[in-house]
C-alpha cells in the first residue's frame, strides 16, 4: 500500500521537533509555536482548554526529518518535507525585506512543508525582522531566533546525534523483541508464544493459519466476524513464491491487514500469519513480523518435512520390530542408513548410549525441566550432535557418535548434570548397550561424577559405589558399634584374614601370627554378635563385600 504523505510516523527512527528542542542549547527562542497555535484553535472550537500544554508538548506532533541551513531566495525545490531550515536572515537584506517578498519566501517553505524556521542573528541582522514574524504567525510556521553564541554547524551536529541515538534505541528495541521470539519458539506451545511476543510489542492482533486454512492460533483483540478473513487467507494458501497480502477491513483493529505465507524449502504453502492494526507498521515493527513469520516457518517445516530419518526409522521399528534381529539384510541396512543420518555419522561409525542425570539442577530432575521440555530436548541434541534424543523420568538419553571428551563433559558439568558414557556398539546391541548404561546410572548419581563404560571395574564392589557399599556395611555390621572401637577392629581384622583364606584355620592363623583356636574362637564371637551362620557362602559373600568399604588398617 503506498505511504501517504502524511504518514510520517511509517519512517523510523522519527524525531519530533520538541525532542529535538530539549536537546539544543540553552538562548534559543521560540517567537511563534505553530502547533501550539494549532491546538489553541482546535481547543477555541471544540470549547476545552489545553493551557496546560508547554511547549514541548505542543511540538510533539512536528516530525522532523532533517536540519538544513539555505541562504536562497527560494531553497524549496531542494528541500524534503519536514525539514528545520536555519538562515542568517540573507534573503532579507536590501529589496528582499520587503513585507510582501518575506511573506512570499515563507508561503514557498509553508507549502514545502517546512517544519520550522530558525533566524540566526548576526552578520545581517541585529533583530528578527518584523515582516518575517507577522509572516510566519499567518502561515503558522514555526519560528526560532538562534542567538549568536549558536552557530549553525551546533544545531546540525546535535541533530545528527539525536538521530544516531534513535537509531541505537530502535536496534535495542530489535534485539530485545528477537530474544524473546527466540525464546518463545523454544517452549511448550511455540506458536502461541510467538503470536503473543507480537501482539506484546506493538497494538495489533494476531491469527495464525494452517495449510487447510483452519485457525490454528490467535493473540490480541482478534475481529469476531472471522468470515471477513476467509477470502485473504483462500489468497495466501492458493498462491506460491514469495508474497504478502494486504487488505483494509471495516472492522474494529483492522485497518491494515497484512498476510505473511508459510512457505516450506520446495514453496508449499504450509499456513499463513495474518497481522491487523489500526496503525500501520513501522519498518522496526515489520521486521520483528519478519523475524516471527521465519521462525513460523522453521516450526512448521520441523513438523511437516524437517529431517525424515528419526520419523521413518521410528515408523520401521514401530511397525517391524524384528527388523534388527532378524530382518532381511536390505532391511538392517535401511535401518542402519537411517540411524546415521538421525545422528550424522557414516554407516560403519560405532554409537554410543549416553545416559543422563540432574544432581546440581533442581529444576531440571525427574524428567528434565517441566517448563520447558523441548528446550531441554534441543539443548542436548547440539551438545551431542544427535537427533535421537529421550527425556525420561530420570534425565535423558541419547544415541550419539561422538566419543564424548572431557571438554564435552565439562560443559554438561556446568548445567548441574552427570552422564553414563557408554561403549561403542553397533545397531543391533542398542538395547544391551542401554541395559550396561543404566547398569551404571546410580554409581553416577550417588558419586555425582561422569562414568565412562570403558573405565568402570567390573566387580561387584566396582559397581556397587561407595554411598551404597558404606551403607551397606554399617547395617551388617551394626551389632558391632556397642564395642570398644580397639576390640571391633581387631575382630574385624580377623574376620578379613579368614575371609581371603577361603576360611582355613592354618592359613589364618599363620596371616594373623595367631594359634589358630585364637582365630576360631574370634570368628566364633563375631558370628555370636552378629547372629550369622559364617558358613554359609552367601554370608561370607556380604561379609566381604561389606568388609571394602570399612576403614581398617590393611
Amino acid at each position: 500500500m503506498p505511504l501517504p504523505a502524511d504518514d510520517l510516523e511509517a519512517r523510523e527512527p522519527f524525531i519530533t521537533l520538541g525532542m529535538f528542542r530539549r536537546e539544543l542549547p540553552a538562548g534559543l527562542t521560540v517567537l511563534h509555536d505553530a502547533e501550539r497555535n494549532d491546538y489553541a484553535c482546535r481547543n477555541d472550537a471544540t470549547g476545552r482548554n489545553d493551557a496546560h500544554r508547554n511547549d514541548d508538548a505542543s511540538q510533539e506532533a512536528t516530525l522532523l526529518r532533517w536540519v538544513e541551513p539555505s541562504e536562497l531566495e527560494d531553497p524549496t525545490p531542494y528541500l524534503m518535507d519536514g525539514e528545520f531550515i536555519l538562515t542568517a536572515g540573507l534573503p532579507f537584506v536590501g529589496e528582499g525585506g520587503r513585507p510582501d517578498l518575506v511573506d512570499a519566501y515563507v508561503a514557498r517553505l509553508v507549502e514545502a512543508q517546512v517544519c520550522a524556521l530558525g533566524f540566526g542573528l548576526t552578520p545581517y541582522h541585529d533583530a528578527v525582522p518584523q515582516p518575517l514574524i507577522d509572516s510566519c504567525r499567518k502561515r503558522n510556521l514555526t519560528l526560532i531566533e538562534v542567538p549568536p553564541s549558536v552557530p549553525f554547524a551546533a544545531i546540525g551536529l546535535q541533530f545528527a546525534q539525536l538521530l544516531e541515538s534513535e537509531r541505537a534505541k530502535v536496534f535495542r528495541q530489535l534485539a530485545d523483541a528477537n530474544r524473546v521470539l527466540m525464546r518463545g519458539v523454544l517452549s511448550p506451545r511455540p506458536e502461541n508464544e510467538l503470536l503473543s511476543a507480537l501482539v506484546a510489542r506493538f497494538p495489533c492482533w494476531a491469527v495464525l493459519a494452517g495449510g487447510d486454512g483452519r485457525i490454528r492460533g490467535r493473540a490480541g483483540v482478534v475481529p469476531q466476524d472471522s468470515a471477513n478473513l476467509t477470502p485473504m487467507l483462500g489468497r495466501l494458501l492458493s498462491g506460491s513464491g514469495p508474497r504478502v497480502e494486504l487488505e483494509s477491513l471495516p472492522l474494529p483493529g483492522s485497518r491494515y491487514v497484512v498476510g505473511h505465507p508459510l512457505r516450506s524449502g520446495r514453496d508449499v504453502t504450509l499456513g499463513a500469519l495474518l497481522i491487523g492494526s489500526d496503525q500501520r507498521l513501522t519498518p522496526a515493527q515489520n521486521n520483528v513480523v519478519s523475524t516471527a513469520v521465519g521462525l513460523l516457518e522453521l516450526l512448521f517445516r520441523q513438523r511437516t518435512s524437517g529431517s525424515l530419518a528419526p520419523s521413518q526409522l521410528a515408523v520401521a521399528l514401530l511397525l517391524h520390530p524384528q527388523t534388527v534381529t532378524s530382518g532381511s539384510g536390505r532391511q538392517v541396512t535401511a535401518a542402519k542408513d537411517l540411524l546415521a543420518q538421525s545422528v550424522g555419522a557414516a554407516r560403519s561409525a560405532p554409537l554410543r548410549v549416553i545416559q543422563g542425570v540432574a544432581v546440581d539442577a533442581p529444576d531440571s530432575r525427574h524428567g528434565g525441566n517441566s517448563e520447558s521440555p523441548v528446550r531441554e530436548l534441543l539443548q542436548w541434541r547440539r551438545l551431542f550432535q544427535t537427533k535421537m534424543v529421550e527425556i525420561t523420568d530420570y534425565g535423558f538419553a541419547a544415541i550419539t557418535r561422538l566419543k564424548v571428551d572431557d571438554a564435552l563433559l565439562a560443559e554438561v558439568e556446568k548445567l548441574g548434570w552427570r552422564l553414563v558414557v557408554g561403549d561403542p556398539t553397533e545397531l543391533s546391541d542398542l538395547p544391551a548397550a542401554y541395559q550396561r548404561a543404566t547398569s551404571l546410572r546410580a554409581r553416577a548419581l550417588n558419586t555425582q561424577q561422569n562414568v565412562r563404560f570403558d573405565a568402570v571395574t567390573w566387580s561387584v564392589t566396582g559397581l556397587l559405589g561407595r554411598e551404597a557399599g558404606t551403607m551397606l556395611a554399617s547395617q551388617l555390621f551394626a551389632p558391632l558399634k556397642s564395642l570398644e572401637p580397639e576390640r571391633r577392629d581387631a575382630l574385624l581384622s580377623v574376620l578379613r584374614a579368614w575371609l581371603a583364606e577361603n576360611g582355613n584355620w592354618d592359613a589364618s592363623a599363620k596371616t594373623l601370627g595367631l594359634h589358630r583356636n585364637s582365630v576360631r574362637r574370634q570368628i566364633g564371637v563375631l558370628a555370636e554378635l552378629m547372629d550369622s551362620d559364617f558358613n554359609a557362602a552367601q554370608t561370607r559373600a556380604d561379609l566381604w563385600i561389606s568388609l571394602q568399604y570399612t576403614d581398617l588398617p590393611g
